[in-house]
């Protein structure tokens, strides 16, 4: 009797469409790019966790670059969605206050958190580096807009979105020290 060779077979899910499966796996991206970031996730990893043959991941994204891009898009895109549901039916002065308590509210969301600061790390890649200036100026230009803020009140806007990040990112919040204290307090108005 010829002995007979088992292979596991990988789980299947529901049938989803193409479309479909490429939006889950860009969420799975988004938080296996957010440990290591673009050159450090292995795209087998991505495949595993998502369900898919490595071969079907690179018919869904012809590079790695391209996966990282679309993860990093995706963060973008839910920073400009929350910040016009919390400015939808403010008053124009409050409109860009509360886009930054908003913005306060995803950071505790660790993994979009880090995946947005692998998307800066990674911008040594022309085509990642192209991805975030664009959804930058759009940002910008959405911030602007819809808060009627001059370049004063943006630059502060930004300037404090992106040191809020940095203190999300190393935890300060919950860090016991003064000087702590003292940068935190000098932005919750």
């Amino acid at each position: 009797m010829a002995a007979t060779k088992k292979t596991a077979k990988r789980p299947r899910g529901p049938r989803m469409s193409a479309e479909e499966r490429r939006e889950a796996v860009v969420e799975v991206a988004v938080a296996e790019f957010a440990g290591r970031g673009l050159h450090g996730t292995p795209t087998e990893e991505i495949a595993n966790k998502a369900g898919i043959s490595h071969a079907y991941l690179f018919r869904l994204f012809p590079t790695k670059t391209d996966l990282f891009v679309a993860a990093t898009e995706r963060c973008f895109d839910r920073v400009t969605a929350a910040f016009a549901e919390a400015a939808a039916g403010e008053p124009g002065e409050e409109r860009l206050r509360a886009m930054g308590h908003a913005y306060v509210e995803l950071l505790g969301d660790r993994i979009r958190l880090l995946s947005q600061l692998q998307a800066y790390a990674a911008c040594d890649d022309p085509e990642v580096r192209a991805t975030v200036r664009r959804h930058w100026g759009e940002l910008y230009d959405f911030v602007a807009r819809e808060s009627g803020a001059d370049t004063d009140q943006l630059r502060e806007f930004f300037a404090t979105g992106m040191l809020l990040t940095v203190t999300a990112a190393m935890d300060l919040f919950n860090y016991d020290e003064v000087w702590v204290e003292r940068l935190i307090s000098a932005h919750e108005s």
